[in-house]
C-alpha cells in the first residue's frame, strides 16, 4: 500500500505541471495572436485578433462568411475614419456610443446586458461592435458636414427624378394641357380621319415647346387650339395617365380619334399635386439622400485611402 500512497502526490504534481504547461501554451498562443500584426494604418496596428473578431461580427449581423480581405479592408477603412475624425471633431462622448449600442440591443429585443451576453456567447467582444459604431458615427458626421450642400434634396430634384422615371409623383401630378383638335366634318369616311391623324403626327414631329408649337398649330387649316386646362392625375383614367406621364413637357400626346376629329394634347407643365408632404414623397427624398450619401462617402473614402500610409505585413 505504501508505494501506492506515496505515488499519489507525485501523480498529482505531474497533472498540475501538465495543466500549467497547457495554460502557459494557451496564453502564449493568445498573446502571439494578439501580437500578430497584419497591417499598420497611419501608425496604428490591425492584428489577427481584430480580423477574427470583426469576421464574427459580420457573420452574426449578415449571416454570411466574408473573405479575409473584405474584413481587412473594412478594418482599414474604420481606422482611417477614426483617424480623420480627430482632425475635424472633438472626442465622441461615450454616451453616444452606448446609446447606439442600446438601440441595436433593443431592436434585437434585448437589454444591453442581454445583448452583450449573447454576442459574447458567439465568441465576440462587445468592444468590437462598439468600435464599429464609433467609426460609423464619426464618419457620418464628417461626410454630412463636408458635403452638406451636395446632399440636400430639393423639390425640383424630386420632380426631375419622377419625370425621368415616367411615374406618378407620390400624391399625384397636376398637368397643364392645351387641347389641339384637328377637325373632321361629321359623317366623313374613315379615310378622312386617317388623313387628319397624319396631319397631327406631322405637327407632333415639329412640336418642340408649347409657345412655338401652339403658334404653329393655330396657323394650320381646320385646327382648333383650345383654352388651357389643368388635370390632376388622380382624376383621370390610368390609360390617359400613362400617356401623359410618357409625354415630355413641351410635346404632344399621340393622336386620338374623337367624334369631332383627331385630338392631341400639348403637355405644357407637369408638377407635383399641391398638398402636404406625403409619406411616400418623404420616402423618395430619403432614398435620394441616401444614394447621394453613399456615392460621396465611397468617393471620399477612396481618396482617403489613396493618400493614407497603409503597410501590409
Amino acid at each position: 500500500m505504501m508505494p501506492l500512497i506515496a505515488a499519489a502526490p507525485r501523480t498529482l504534481r505531474a497533472i498540475s505541471i501538465a495543466l500549467a504547461v497547457a495554460a502557459t501554451a494557451l496564453v502564449v498562443s493568445q498573446s502571439s495572436a494578439r501580437a500578430q500584426v497584419v497591417a499598420v494604418v497611419g501608425g496604428e496596428p490591425i492584428t489577427a485578433v481584430d480580423i477574427t473578431q470583426r469576421t464574427k461580427l459580420i457573420q452574426l449581423s449578415t449571416q454570411k462568411i466574408p473573405s479575409r480581405q473584405d474584413v481587412l479592408d473594412e478594418l482599414i477603412d474604420d481606422k482611417l475614419k477614426v483617424q480623420l475624425s480627430k482632425r475635424y471633431i472633438a472626442e465622441v462622448p461615450k454616451r453616444e456610443i452606448e446609446t447606439s449600442y442600446a438601440t441595436i440591443a433593443r431592436r434585437a429585443g434585448m437589454t444591453p446586458a442581454q445583448f452583450t451576453k449573447m454576442i459574447e456567447s458567439n465568441g465576440m467582444s462587445a468592444d468590437t461592435l462598439k468600435s464599429r459604431i464609433h467609426a460609423d458615427f464619426v464618419w457620418s458626421q464628417i461626410v454630412r458636414g463636408k458635403f452638406q450642400g451636395s446632399l440636400q434634396v430639393g423639390e425640383k430634384d424630386i420632380e426631375v427624378k419622377l419625370q425621368a422615371s415616367h411615374k406618378d409623383a407620390p400624391g399625384g401630378f397636376e398637368f397643364k394641357l392645351r387641347p389641339v383638335l384637328f377637325l373632321v366634318p361629321k359623317g366623313s369616311a374613315p379615310a378622312a380621319f386617317e388623313s387628319r391623324k397624319r396631319d397631327a403626327e406631322a405637327l407632333r414631329s415639329r412640336f418642340a415647346n408649347c409657345e412655338e408649337g401652339l403658334r404653329i398649330a393655330m396657323t394650320l387649316p381646320d385646327v382648333v387650339v383650345r383654352e388651357p386646362i389643368t388635370r390632376a392625375s388622380a382624376d383621370i383614367a390610368q390609360q390617359q395617365r400613362d400617356i401623359l406621364n410618357g409625354t415630355a413637357i413641351g410635346h404632344l400626346t399621340p393622336p386620338d380619334i374623337t367624334p369631332q376629329g383627331v385630338e392631341v394634347f400639348a403637355v405644357c407643365n407637369k408638377a407635383a399635386a399641391a398638398g402636404a408632404d406625403s409619406p411616400a414623397r418623404r420616402q423618395l427624398r430619403d432614398e435620394m439622400y441616401n444614394e447621394r450619401y453613399q456615392a460621396l462617402s465611397k468617393k471620399f473614402l477612396k481618396e482617403l485611402r489613396s493618400q493614407a500610409l497603409i503597410e501590409y505585413k
